[in-house]
């Protein structure tokens, strides 16, 4: 018996080992590819809760995003077109004017001719100005919060994109400081505050340039009338250096100046930069570039077309045929506070957002995001 089984093991040892081999070889595999599969499946629940938490940040951001526009909206934008209405109500005040004028027409003899026409002139003057430069802030700063917004918004994109790697980035990090969002966007009542004064006297003077001439008795009509305030609007931009506009509306800050030119190895300015200094530069930058300039170009235009339009509605069709600029100055006064009225029944402030090139601008300005 024990040699048959020799026997048997001699004729079929090398079956046996190629049996074993393969048995061998075949559970190694098994164990192989169920390693490698398990380890896939790993992989597929980690890239799907990648992908959850990328969804879940990006709505975060969205939402905080619109959170900035909706308080931009319906509160800042307010604010400061009320404010900056009341200051130039308050600065160029014309009810004594107006009532002097008055006096003199149910009191013939109180005053002389050369008084007259001095108050007349006077009353030209103010009444062009305040209308121009309602209508050049109230481009400007509707332009302005809405620069704040999509830098803002560009910010959170990138913080947002820089968090992805941190499993604790939403709980630990706040992409911007929240004081600092706030005093950025309170930066918009600059000009009211301070920017205001040099606005009003460098739109008088261009105002007085262009008006030089024209008597009370002229007739104007719809064209004089647009032509006439493009006048005023443009040589009111071209005073000074190309960008001195931007100082109504953002203080000269030499910290800002000193970060715009400062290079990665300048560490001592940029250890001093505060979120809030680098969002103001961001928008000095935006503000003084040629793109921006041909949408305050567009902006202006639009604003001004619209508001001959509503002039010639409001005189009852006169304004088409002509009337004297004595009779039309009353109409210029009372559009002043209509251009600064409530921004969600503005229709003016509506016509600079819903401008497609103006819409083009801000949809690449919040794109053209920097590198991470």
């Amino acid at each position: 018996m024990l040699s048959t089984l020799r026997d048997f093991w001699r004729r079929h040892r090398r079956k046996a080992f190629v049996t074993v081999g393969v048995l061998g070889s075949g559970y190694f595999l098994y164990k192989l590819y169920d390693a490698h599969t398990r380890k896939l499946a790993e992989m597929e629940r980690e890239l799907a809760d990648e992908r959850e938490g990328e969804r879940f940040i990006k709505a975060q951001m969205q939402a905080h995003f619109e959170n900035i526009q909706r308080i931009a909206d319906t509160t800042t934008l307010p604010h400061v077109m009320h404010h900056l209405s009341s200051r130039i109500a308050e600065e160029l005040d014309l009810s004594q004017l107006l009532e002097r004028l008055q006096n003199a027409k149910n009191q013939p003899n109180s005053l002389t001719h050369s008084e007259k026409i001095e108050l007349w002139d006077r009353l030209k003057i103010i009444s062009f100005t305040r209308m121009a430069l309602s209508l050049w802030a109230m481009t400007m700063l509707s332009l302005y919060i809405r620069v704040q917004v999509n830098i803002l918004g560009r910010h959170l994109y990138i913080d947002t994109a820089r968090g992805f790697e941190s499993s604790y980035f939403l709980e630990n990090a706040d992409m911007i400081d929240r004081d600092d969002e706030q005093k950025f966007l309170a930066s918009a009542d600059f000009l009211s505050n301070y920017g205001l004064p040099a606005l009003m006297l460098d739109m008088q003077a261009a105002a007085t340039e262009i008006l030089k001439g024209k008597q009370l008795k002229d007739f104007f009509n719809s064209t004089v009338l647009h032509e006439t305030i493009r006048q005023i609007l443009e040589r009111f931009m071209s005073i000074g250096s190309p960008h001195h506009w931007v100082s109504y509306i953002m203080p000269e800050d030499a910290r800002f100046d000193r970060l715009a030119t400062a290079s990665s190895s300048d560490s001592k300015i940029l250890s001093d930069v505060t979120k809030f200094d680098q969002l103001m530069v961001e928008t000095g930058a935006v503000l003084t570039s040629a793109e921006f300039g041909s949408v305050v170009d567009i902006s202006l235009k639009a604003v001004l077309d619209a508001l001959v339009e509503d002039m010639g509605a409001q005189s009852g069709g006169s304004l088409t045929s002509g009337m004297p600029l004595a009779k039309l100055l009353s109409l210029v006064t009372q559009m002043g506070p209509l251009l600064l009225y409530e921004p969600s029944k503005n229709r003016f402030i509506q016509i600079i957002q819903s401008d497609p090139e103006v819409e083009i601008f801000f949809t690449l300005l919040y794109a053209n995001m920097p590198p991470s």
